[in-house]
């Protein structure tokens, strides 16, 4: 009996974990969740389900760990007051708040801000990361397990611009991407610890990427992008596993799906990784497909890609060929105009697209059909820079000053 209740309670974990929504852009760091079932066709006042005032600035979305919703913030004239908040997803009620000091660079461009990276988790405990380098490590109760100050160990390792990569756990590694023009690098932090597994060098230039996944062989692969293109690396040791040397984008990210990665270079770029991990091989570029700033996002047997001229832009997964495309606007001419999107667009199990743009408008893309069609709009009449995350029949948005819930 207890053998059986122990098989059962790690069943129910297993199945949390793949509900949750643990990182930027959720599974493999790529967008789309299909465990994420339930989530609203409408955002509109009949299904928000609540709002919370949120302090300073931030960019980072929002992680979900079971009825925990957690958000990082950064505050003051320099922004050197770090924040990590916790609320209950069912009432949006704060349960907790820590702050730190920044030990490294706060200066970033007035449109992004220090806590511009999305936080992490791996269900136990949550990471934060900022522009400022501060990794911070709490439990879900919000006791301080580990503080890394990466700038004290690496003290060129910042731009003027501000960094905004994400950390992604894989397996006991915590994955950090520090790349900039100056001392650039990637990191595998113990995420017990906080100390180095590895470092590799990376390309001196900007990068605002995040790292993704690809499975290969059930064994997940570390995807780094940069402006020379993707490296493949072992989460545990940062070994190199296959290293695909087209050039990328520095803004947005490639997105997986199984063995394949969708990379902006050159347009949109497909490859897989051969099963023993020697080398790419490349199936199709489209120099049309060319992500803006959004990342591309794959369901199922179609990519999508959101252009600088705010087009959605459907195509064949196998080959690139384009299905369709519709123009992200909204239904009356005389409301504020949809303009220009910096988040990217996720999904879930229903067959609806996520996204909202800078000026604040939210909309919803049944993209289920032989068409897209915009389903639903609504305003939040706030700066919206950062991208949505999906949980338990919920979508979650937040900006400088708010963090909302619809659904549920």
């Amino acid at each position: 009996m207890k053998i059986t209740h122990l098989i059962l309670c790690a069943l129910l974990l297993s199945i949390t974990a793949k509900a949750d929504w643990l990182n930027f852009r959720g599974p493999s760091a790529s967008g789309y969740n299909p465990d994420a079932t339930g989530t609203p066709s409408e955002l509109s006042d009949a299904t928000l389900a609540w709002k919370v005032s949120l302090p300073g600035r931030g960019l980072g979305s929002a992680i979900i760990v079971g009825d925990k919703v957690f958000v990082t913030a950064a505050s003051g004239p320099d922004q050197k007051q770090l924040h990590v908040l916790c609320f209950g997803a069912a009432d949006g009620s704060p349960i907790w708040e820590r702050r730190f000091w920044a030990t490294g660079r706060t200066m970033s461009h007035k449109k992004t801000c220090v806590a511009a990276p999305t936080p992490a988790s791996d269900g136990e405990r949550v990471y934060a990361f900022y522009s400022s380098n501060d990794v911070v490590c709490l439990d879900l109760k919000g006791n301080l397990m580990w503080l890394r100050g990466l700038t004290l160990d690496y003290p060129n390792a910042s731009n003027s611009l501000g960094m905004s990569s994400s950390p992604l756990v894989v397996g006991n590694t915590l994955v950090v991407q520090v790349e900039n023009d100056s001392e650039s690098f990637a990191a595998g932090l113990d995420k017990i610890s906080g100390i180095n597994k590895w470092k590799l060098d990376r390309p001196k230039a900007a990068n605002w990427t995040s790292p993704t996944t690809l499975n290969i062989n059930g064994e997940e692969i570390v995807a780094l992008q940069s402006s020379k293109g993707v490296l493949g690396v072992l989460p545990d040791t940062g070994s190199r596993i296959f290293n695909f040397e087209g050039g990328a984008a520095t803004i947005p990210s490639s997105a997986s799906a199984g063995d394949s990665l969708y990379i902006p270079s050159g347009g949109l770029t497909a490859i897989t990784v051969k099963t023993d991990g020697s080398e790419t091989v490349k199936h199709w570029n489209e120099s049309a497909q060319r992500p803006g700033t959004p990342s591309p996002l794959v369901i199922n047997d179609k990519v999508f890609i959101i252009n600088n001229a705010g087009v959605l832009n459907c195509a064949n997964r196998q080959t690139g060929e384009r299905l369709w495309r519709i123009r992200l606007e909204r239904s009356d001419k005389s409301a504020t105009p949809t303009g220009s999107f910096s988040g990217s667009p996720v999904a879930g199990a229903e067959g609806f697209i996520y996204l909202f743009s800078e000026a604040g408008v939210g909309l919803v893309v049944d993209v289920s059909g032989d068409e897209g069609e915009i389903v639903s709009e609504i305003e939040l009449g706030e700066t919206i820079l950062s991208t949505a995350s999906l949980d338990n029949g919920a979508v979650y948005i937040r900006s400088d000053r708010h963090l909302w819930k619809f659904g549920k």
